[in-house]
């Protein structure tokens, strides 16, 4: 954000929140806050997350809190983890989860509620020595007790517990009763009437106190007003049991509402169900094992993870071998085998042996907690049809408002004929289909579930914005190496010049490839597989995109690509092949070359093709190989173009070549393994990185990680984003196309208040349950 200063991410959690409207009109509120640099509301996890500051942090963050109060009374407040910079704060010794995913998930929350009445208690059993009293708490302790006593909250709301079903069953129970005494009883005048008006409150006073609260508050124009009006004007003609009736359907429809979401939240949830409840800490003899939180083990600490555990960290296995199930982080239906010296990831789960493992992550900084950060702060990043439905209902609702205005007085007054009562009540119809409930509700948990879909199938999408842009995507560029090839090398020959040996050769290459992390350097020190003599070693020098030079017994020993041996004029033998050659001089002198060989993945060519059918228009490979290993990897793949011989920076500048070629609707793609692309992945319209499972380079600079190693999981990414869309762009026309037929059905008085209830609530209710077959991610 240009500022310098450390920025500072806060997350609240908002129990209580259960209304998409809610939801939109507390990330608008929010937002305005000064100091607040980036707030976004996830109506599926219940979380806003504030970027701040760190010198203005507190003060902001109390201030959203008075401001969520201020807007939605009844939520409750407590604090998530607090990230500075990204890295994760928490208190020593809380067993608070710097995530905050203990809250959503089933089983996974130590807390338990208990609702009284209209008071609603949370208790926490993680931290006795905090209280939270309404506003929160301190930033890294979320196991609160949070007490909040909100008498003059009737707690309507859209998603209902057991209890609260219950009693709203009973309600809508009376209510009907008493509509059908008023109905087919003798009763008549003042008798009937206070039937009619105690079933409407038994039924509905809960949502005519909440509008006559928002009123108090200026917020006028939301579902509860205008059911308030629609029903209350009802009355005001004379229509009374209808007016009892749509009250009683629209609670019942709010109640299936609820229910729809619930469920779509747990499935959501449940995708998503990786977070650790414990470890197994070995105690001080190392006989022994303690239960404890994974936020209470520390870094170099020794867990057991028996046979059917989660494992809680990451590590090394220590002792034990096993099969593991990765499923839940990379898709893959095969168990992977560990072993003595094996790394192991937080999320896997043990299939049979008992593993002992050395810790070496933080459970903050580890593989499952990023993953789930990362998925349930997803939201953060709207895509655009997102931001255009929050500006469509943020305008729509007030202008239907204005309509129903006019359709009630003016045709009285101009039509000949015409009643008031006859056309105020066209108008109440009206306004009872008006309210933009479907698309508010339905569009984040299409997305939102889209993600999920995503992360099933071992692709992490940072944002639902990324996740429209592969719908457009056209062109998609690969890095070569650990994208399109395995990224092991292995030496395939080594041809020796003036007079040395092969053996001479392979020592001197080990010496000169000693200090370097380069993969293809790896593979020469395994090839040579002895020790590597140091003494009479001295300044080493890597040159990017040229190799090395180094000092070896006073002579300059230089290995790399032809590029070094032209720099320092030395001629060299070129072969033909189609590995990677590296050719060494001694002392100005050249003394031969080794051929390196990569492989391909066993799924890119498929990969490619996949693409290609999914109507990608270009597929272009970038490698700093030479141009024959470029060029044979690029045909039997079937890409379409290759570049070859680029430095890192030549990457870039030929990226932008390709954007520049390109229609600007159309959407580029960069593939790369996250570790040396970074400035390639961020310049791509969405940076996707490869094999990025426990990778933190990968994780912070792409925009989508593949958390597998097989570029095929591309398309699938894209097939999913198309599903997606389709669904979004189903609900959005079916929900506008209902309400504009109902809209002009209520106008020429054809359509009741009964068929407008059904438009309204029937349609979010067919929208969420449309939005969960995103969730059905099977042959993707």
């Amino acid at each position: 954000m240009g500022t310098g200063q450390e920025q500072v991410k806060r997350e609240l959690l908002l129990d209580g929140l259960d209304c998409a409207n809610c939801a939109l009109k507390i990330e608008n509120g929010v937002k305005k806050i000064k100091g607040i640099n980036e707030c976004s509301v996830n109506f599926v996890t219940k979380t806003l997350s504030l970027h701040t500051t760190s010198d203005m942090d507190e003060q902001v963050v109390e201030e959203a809190k008075r401001k969520v109060l201020r807007l939605e009374p009844h939520i409750r407040i407590s604090e998530k983890g607090k990230q500075v910079n990204g890295h994760v704060q928490t208190h020593e010794g809380s067993a608070a989860d710097s995530h905050g995913h203990a809250h959503d998930h089933a089983g996974h929350d130590h807390g338990h509620s208990h609702t009284h009445g209209n008071h609603s208690h949370t208790h926490d059993h993680g931290d006795s020595q905090g209280h939270a009293h309404e506003h929160g708490s301190h930033a890294g302790h979320n196991h609160d007790h949070s007490h909040t006593h909100d008498d003059a909250h009737a707690g309507h709301s859209h998603e209902h517990g057991a209890g609260q079903t219950k009693v709203l069953l009973a309600r809508l129970a009376a209510g009907s009763v008493l509509l059908a005494a008023a109905i087919w009883s003798p009763l008549e005048g003042w008798a009937q009437f206070t039937l009619y008006a105690l079933a409407y409150l038994i039924a509905g006073g809960d949502i005519v106190l909440q509008a006559s609260k928002n009123i108090i508050r200026g917020q006028v124009f939301d579902e509860y007003f205008l059911m308030s009006v629609a029903t209350l004007g009802a009355f005001a003609i004379g229509e009374y049991p209808e007016g009892v009736a749509v009250m009683l359907f629209y609670q019942l429809g709010e109640l299936f509402q609820g229910m729809a979401v619930n469920r779509s939240r747990k499935s959501i949830q449940s995708l998503m169900d990786i977070r650790p409840d414990y470890a197994n800490i070995l105690t001080g003899s190392g006989d022994e094992t303690r239960r404890v939180s994974p936020e209470d083990v520390r870094i170099g600490d020794r867990i057991v993870v028996k046979a059917g555990e989660r494992v809680p960290l990451d590590g090394i296995v220590q002792a034990g071998r096993s099969m593991v199930d990765t499923s839940a982080l990379t898709g893959e239906s095969l168990p992977r085998e560990l072993e003595p010296g094996s790394d192991v990831l937080s999320g896997f789960v043990n299939k049979n042996g008992l593993l002992t493992i050395e810790v070496t992550k933080t459970f903050g900084e580890s593989t499952v907690s990023k993953i789930l950060d990362l998925v349930q702060n997803a939201s953060s990043r709207k895509a655009k049809t997102e931001h255009f439905i929050s500006k469509f209902a943020r305008y729509y609702t007030p202008v239907v408002v204005i309509l129903a205005a006019l359709i009630a007085f003016v045709p009285p007054l101009i039509l000949s004929g015409a009643t008031f009562a006859d056309w105020i009540y066209r108008a109440l119809v009206f306004l009872v289909i008006s309210c933009p409930c479907a698309l508010v509700v339905s569009i984040p948990l299409g997305f939102f579930g889209g993600i999920g879909a995503a992360s099933r199938n071992g692709i992490l999408v940072k944002g639902s914005n990324y996740l429209e842009a592969l719908n457009d995507v056209k062109v998609v560029v690969f890095d070569k190496t650990g994208t399109l090839t395995k990224g092991v090398f292995k030496v395939t020959a080594i041809h020796p010049e003036g007079g040395r040996t092969e053996e001479e050769l392979m020592k001197l290459a080990a010496i000169a490839e000693a200090n370097s992390n380069h993969p293809i350097a790896e593979s020469i020190r395994a090839a040579w597989a002895k020790a590597i003599p140091t003494q009479g070693v001295e300044g080493y020098d890597e040159v990017a995109g040229h190799g090395i030079k180094v000092s070896v017994d006073g002579r300059e020993v230089l290995a790399g690509n032809a590029k070094l041996m032209k720099q320092a004029g030395i001629s060299y033998t070129t072969p033909e092949t189609a590995g990677t050659i590296v050719h060494f001089a001694e002392g100005g002198t050249y003394v031969g070359h080794l051929i390196i060989a990569d492989e391909v993945k066993d799924d890119a060519a498929a990969a490619i093709q996949a693409l290609k059918k999914l109507g990608i228009r270009k597929t272009v490979m970038l490698t700093g190989d030479a141009k024959a290993v470029g060029e044979a990897v690029g045909r039997e793949l079937g890409v379409d173009e290759v570049y070859a011989e680029l430095l890192p920076q030549d990457k870039v500048e030929r990226l932008e070549q390709l954007e520049a070629a390109k229609s600007p609707k159309e959407k580029m793609v960069f593939v790369g393994d996250g570790i040396n692309d970074t400035p390639v992945l961020a310049r791509a319209d969405v940076g996707v990185a490869m094999g990025g499972l426990g990778s933190d380079a990968a994780i912070e600079a792409a925009d989508v990680v593949i958390m597998t190693d097989e570029p095929s999981k591309l398309a699938s990414a894209i097939r999913i984003a198309k599903r997606t869309r389709m669904i979004v762009w189903q609900n959005i026309a079916f929900a506008l196309g209902v309400k504009a037929i109902f809209l002009l059905l209520g106008v020429f008085g054809i359509a009741t208040m009964w068929e407008a209830v059904f438009s309204d609530v029937g349609v979010t209710v067919l929208a969420v349950l449309n939005a969960m077959r995103v969730l059905r991610v099977k042959n993707i």
